[in-house]
């Protein structure tokens, strides 16, 4: 069967529905959309090296956008790149592949071999130089630099690359299965909207939860520096943003009905499997944090995931926890390959997709970042002393370096629940319960029962260590989960080591 992902950029869970009216139909109404898809990591670069690794960051090593964070570096291109689904797919199992879009933030980088390495396993590659942009931009074609620049008509991105994957599929053999990754830069700032759509979506405004302009007490240092409420201007920006993401994603919803149409003219519709998803959430006045994400909470770790293709039963939706890490051994379980002769630590969706009774499932996960930010106060921000970092005009910093933590993200039968620690000098803990608080407004660690959070901690300490298949065990709220709290003693020194030893 050929496979087709699109993958967003910073795409909120919560907002695909209106602009991408389109992908809804012909994705989510003829498949299935799993409403429990999460992230390991919610920044980029991680996150899409998790994709295309199958793997937690602390097994990939990349742990922020920077080439000193491992972005596309030297290291990842030597150690990780060679066994990326991409690479297994053409060499293991003869298909022919595709790229186009944002690869990581450091593509391209003079000090990790430029736009001339074009990574193992792509058959055609059209991968932008660095990161999002709609115009003048570099595109490295298949290892030669080819420069854009302001000129609707050709060189905005979106569209150059739906006429680029349209092209692709016109053109390829047909003897052999293909596999596309479309990955837009939409709906990540600029935010430049293609001209038509530049008086879309007036009226929008972002969403105002309950969590929208209030003070997240009880939250690490962060989180509770931010200034409550926000002011009229930021207020204003981050509506602003909004509406612009809005309307960069009506040009994705065209790409993708344009390629949908293309295999359907093609004949080859009912044998695709197409995927949509982001590579993270993105948050908007949600605890007065302006804009970004990085965070821990639900709007920056939850990703949309939408699938169609053979044998997958159409307007379904799924309620298992699933990652980013999944969508690897799922495209490879797809294509035949063994996925024991991969080190990947997620789970083939393959039983869900199609159905299957009695599957399996985990029912925790895993969710670290390590916190980037500089020795040298912010000069805008001087009161708040160094390492922080995306700082907005009224002083609020969206990170620093040491907004390192790591949780576990609990999903059962009985339990919904978010355990989380902070590599700080507080070692800071958030526990939120999201059955009776969804909007993550009460941090529950200093009452919960403390057997729990000793299991959870536990559960912790057994994730941030796992590789391969120990990342696949039963979780705490499994019934074949055995808790023995020796254990936690005799590991306690983990929870000090934990970053410096598994991040480079």
């Amino acid at each position: 069967p050929g496979i087709l992902k699109f993958l967003a950029d910073t795409l909120l869970v919560l907002s695909f529905q209106t602009p991408l009216k389109k992908t809804n139909a012909l994705i989510a109404q003829m498949g299935i959309t799993f409403v429990n898809a999460y992230v390991p990591s919610a920044l980029c670069c991680p996150s899409r090296a998790s994709i295309l690794t199958g793997k937690y960051p602390h097994n990939h090593h990349v742990v922020n956008n920077t080439l000193e964070g491992n972005c596309s570096s030297k290291l990842w291109q030597k150690i990780q790149e060679p066994y990326t689904f991409p690479a297994l797919l053409k060499a293991m199992c003869g298909y022919q592949t595709f790229f186009a879009g944002k690869y990581l933030n450091e593509y391209g980088a003079e000090d990790a071999g430029g736009v001339g390495h074009v990574p193992p396993g792509w058959s055609f590659w059209y991968a932008l130089e660095k990161n999002s942009k709609y115009y003048n931009y570099t595109l490295s074609v298949n290892g030669k630099a080819r420069r854009h620049g302001e000129n609707y008509s050709v060189d905005y991105l979106t569209d150059v690359l739906a006429n680029m994957s349209l092209d692709f599929l016109e053109y390829k053999s047909n003897f052999e299965p293909f596999f596309m990754m479309i990955a837009t830069p939409a709906p990540h700032s600029p935010w430049t909207p293609a001209p038509q759509y530049t008086k879309s979506f007036q009226n929008v405004s972002a969403p105002r939860n309950s969590n929208f302009n209030i003070h997240g007490k009880n939250k690490h240092w962060l989180i509770r520096q931010a200034k409550t409420p926000m002011t009229n201007s930021s207020i204003q920006f981050l509506d602003d943003a909004y509406r612009k993401r809005w309307q960069t994603l009506l040009s994705v919803d065209d790409l993708i009905e344009k390629l949908v149409k293309k295999l359907e003219v093609n004949g080859e519709l009912d044998n695709t499997y197409i995927f949509y998803t982001s590579d993270n959430g993105f948050h908007t006045g949600q605890f007065s944090l302006p804009i970004d994400k990085r965070q821990l909470y639900e709007f920056d770790i939850k990703v949309p995931l939408l699938v169609r293709g053979p044998g997958i039963k159409p307007n379904q939706t799924n309620k298992m926890l699933v990652a980013n890490i999944d969508l690897g051994p799922t495209i490879l379980d797809i294509a035949g390959y063994d996925l024991n002769k991969t080190q990947m630590d997620g789970m083939s969706l393959l039983p869900l997709l199609r159905g299957e009774k009695n599957v399996t499932w985990r029912s925790d996960f895993l969710v670290e970042y390590q916190g980037e930010g500089y020795n040298g106060s912010d000069p805008t921000c001087p009161g708040l002393g160094p390492g922080v970092t995306h700082c907005f005009p009224d002083c609020v910093c969206e990170d620093s370096y040491n907004n390192t933590y790591a949780c576990v993200r609990t999903l059962s039968a009985s339990w919904d629940l978010q355990y989380c620690e902070f590599d700080d000098r507080e070692v800071f803990v958030e526990v939120y319960n999201l059955t009776a608080d969804p909007h993550q407004i009460n941090n529950i660690a200093k009452t919960i029962d403390q057997e729990i959070l000793e299991k959870m901690n536990y559960r912790l300490m057994m994730l941030q260590s796992c590789s391969g298949a120990t990342c696949r065990t039963p979780g705490v709220f499994d019934p074949g989960y055995r808790f023995d709290p020796r254990l936690m003693f005799s590991n306690h020194g983990l929870r000090a080591r934990r970053f410096s030893a598994q991040f480079l």
